[in-house]
Formats: C-alpha cells, structure tokens, sequence
C-alpha cells in the first residue's frame, strides 16, 4: 500500500502517501479541535491572520517572494467542519525534484516553511500583529455577511443550522460577527497558544518521496521539538457513533427576496452497524445521485416540479440531505413527490439495473481520489478522524458486495428530520 502512518509524538501523527502519479508533492497540516460555539469564530480568523506571516518571512509578500524562487510552489489555507470538528488546513505545493533543473532540497524548504506558517507565527509585542488581525477581521466579516447571497448554499446552511440547532454540527464554519467583534491580537494570541497544546495534529506529504528523510526532517525541526505530547481534544465522528431519535419533521419557512424557491430536507439514517455507510452511499445514489437517480427522473424530468434535484450522503452525521430548487407555487407538490421517492425506496421499487447503476457511480468517483492529490489526502485524513481504516481497493469491494435487500433495510430506517424551504 503506498499510505502510511506513524505517530510521532501523542497526539501528531505524521502520514506519508507514496505516489508516483504527479509532478508535484503536496505537504498539509491539519490543526483539529471540537466545534464550539465561543471558539468557532477565533478558529476562522486564526487560519487567515497565520498565512499572513512568520517570523521569518513576515509578510504575505515575502512567503509570496520565497515560494516564487521555489520554482513557482503555491500555498493556500482555510477552514472546514468535518463532523463535531473544526480543522484548520494548510497546503503548500512544490514541484518534484526530479523535474527540477538544478539539485535542489525543495522538499525540505517546503517543510520548514509550512510550519513556520503554522507554529511560528509573527507578532508584535507577544501578540498577532494588530494590521493582520484588523485586516482579516474585516475579510471575515465580509465573509459572514455575505453568506446569504449564493441562496443555495445559504439554504442548505440554515437546514443544517435548523436540523443540528444547539449542537456542533449546527454552527456556521466561519463563526458569527457579534464574536468577531470582541478578539483582539492578545486574545486571539492566547488562544493559539493554548489551541497549540491540545489539538489534534495531522501532517500530510504526498508525492515521490523518501519516507525515512521526511521523518527526519520533521522531528528535527526546531518547532515540531518544542510541541508538547497530547492527549488530542477533538471528536470521533462515523457512521455508528450517531445516535438518532425519531422525532416528528421539523418545518422551518424563511422569506427573501428570490425567484427560485431552495427546499432542503435532511434525513436521519438510524441503521449504525460497520457497514451501513457503504449502504447508505449506494442508497443515496439511487435517490439523488445523478441523472438516472429517482429525484432527478421524478421530480426534474417527468413532472417538470424542479430546476435541480438531488441528494448528498453526510457519514460523519450518517445524515442525507435532499436539496432541489423549484417554483415557489410547486413546493407541497415537489414536497409529496419526494416523499412519495422515499416511500418507493422502502417498498423496494427500484431495479437492479437503478443498483448497478449507482454502484458504477460510486465506483467511479472513489476511483477518481488517487486522480488528486488533496482529494487523496481528504480521503485519508477522513478516515484518521472517523477513526475507522478502510483501503481504496477494500472500499471499491464494499461496494460492490451491497445488495437491494440491504438498501431496502436501511430505507426503512431512515426518516425525514428537517425541512427547510426558502421561499419569496
């Protein structure tokens, strides 16, 4: 296998992905830490204020500098919510060195700069330089503010919101202006400090490399040296740690100034055995997967109720959410026609060939992760979060094995939690 991993101190594990596919090596450190409602908004702005400089590069213009005379090497960060955690990510990407037209360390170059990125940060006065702070405050406010104008991405947010209300899940990655006002550079400061002794660190190197030289480089840096061990305060998310309750749907109607109507439902999958996500995924094909699936032929083409229609599989929630957008006068309609495709999935009206089908689909999108390097690194560090360890080749199988009596059990465990609709 060309993945692996070694804990190299508690709590910061290094993962190396051999690959011989790409031009490129790609390096990542994932900071982790549970979703919570008085930190989400300082973990957004952390992400933004560290890329803006260290102590040794102390500006955006000098990494931008420094990565140019790496052969034109690219950095990128941001945040994301996986689960009941929220993950500060950071990327850099180099060229391999064989491609290069001089002997030259890039990958160790490399290295050093993501974490001086990450663990050596520039300040003023044993604080986040107040020019940064001020500057990435305003960035994410502009952020926040303008969450509502994509109207779907806005509805699919409030479902979420609505279906997760006072839970992890149910807060907004980027957190909220009313705690956006209050950091300052020392507090903010504080708080990476104390982040920094508690997280849960993934580092991530995919490319052609030599695994004993890369260790090597790590636990030699001066910073990695002074990061304590840790027990990691983050949370174990998969598709057996969700415990459901059948509550009757929760309606929620918000108004706005639109012409399509956004209905988002969300359903709980209330089957947790070992193997329920690779059911729940070929479930979730069938009924929203793509062109041949039920939502997509009933609702968009034979009754003309939808613009788009289909559905998404959460395993971190064991959650699926339907989203479509349609003519605001169709919603009750739309509404029961997707019922009604949810009633046929438990009676078992699909074919074998709607089976094959979306197993092709699955197939060929799990194929697809070794075609990207970070989607290969997502794919990993998925698992390292979930806990669970499943190989590419083993996934591929899993699938594969899912019959239509299994499909049909699982249908019948899974029922509407939240509906959302945006209307006019």
């Amino acid at each position: 296998m060309n993945y692996q991993k070694e804990e190299l101190k508690q709590g910061i594990t290094l993962h190396q992905i051999q690959t011989q596919n790409y031009k490129t090596n790609l390096y990542a450190i994932f900071l982790a830490t549970p979703l919570k409602r008085e930190n989400v908004t300082l973990d957004a702005l952390l992400a933004a204020v560290l890329r803006r400089g260290t102590q040794n590069l102390p500006s955006q213009e000098e990494i931008s500098k420094k990565l140019e005379m790496m052969y034109g090497a690219s950095f990128d960060c941001g945040i994301e919510k996986t689960g009941d955690n929220h993950i500060m990510k950071f990327y850099l990407e180099t060229l391999n060195e064989e491609f290069l037209p001089s002997p030259e360390n890039l990958t160790k170059q490399s290295i050093a700069i993501l974490l001086d990125i990450v663990l050596n940060p520039f300040l003023e006065n044993n604080a986040f330089k107040k020019e940064y702070v001020k500057g990435e405050k305003q960035n994410l406010r502009q952020i926040i503010e303008g969450k509502i104008d994509n109207k779907s991405k806005y509805a699919y947010d409030r479902c979420t919101e609505e279906m997760f209300k006072n839970k992890p899940y149910g807060l907004y990655k980027f957190g909220y202006i009313e705690d956006l006002e209050a950091i300052t550079p020392q507090s903010l400061y504080v708080y990476y400090q104390e982040l920094l002794k508690k997280c849960k660190i993934d580092i991530f190197v995919s490319g052609k490399t030599e695994n004993n030289a890369i260790k090597e480089m790590i636990t030699q840096n001066e910073m990695i040296q002074r990061l304590q061990a840790r027990k990691p305060e983050y949370v174990v998310n998969n598709e057996t740690t969700e415990e459901k309750q059948e509550d009757s749907p929760k309606e929620t109607t918000e108004s706005m100034q639109i012409t399509q109507g956004k209905l988002v439902i969300g359903l709980d999958v209330k089957q947790t055995n070992q193997n329920s996500r690779f059911i729940a995924s070929v479930y979730n094909a069938i009924l929203g997967g793509g062109a041949n699936s039920k939502l997509f032929q009933n609702v968009r083409e034979k009754q003309s109720l939808a613009y788009t229609a289909n559905s998404g599989y959460v395993r971190t929630k064991n959650s699926i959410f339907i989203r479509c957008g349609i003519e605001i006068d169709n919603y009750q309609k739309a509404l029961d026609t997707i019922k009604q495709q949810l009633e046929d999935m438990k009676k078992g009206n699909f074919t074998e060939e709607d089976l094959q089908n979306s197993k092709e689909l699955i197939l060929s999108s799990i194929e697809g992760i070794t075609e990207e390097q970070d989607t290969e690194i997502t794919y990993y560090y998925g698992q390292e979060l979930a806990n669970t360890f499943v190989t590419i080749e083993e996934y591929i199988q899993k699938i594969k094995e899912v019959t239509k009596e299994q499909v049909i059990k699982l249908a019948n465990n899974i029922f509407i939690n939240t509906i959302y609709f945006l209307k006019d």
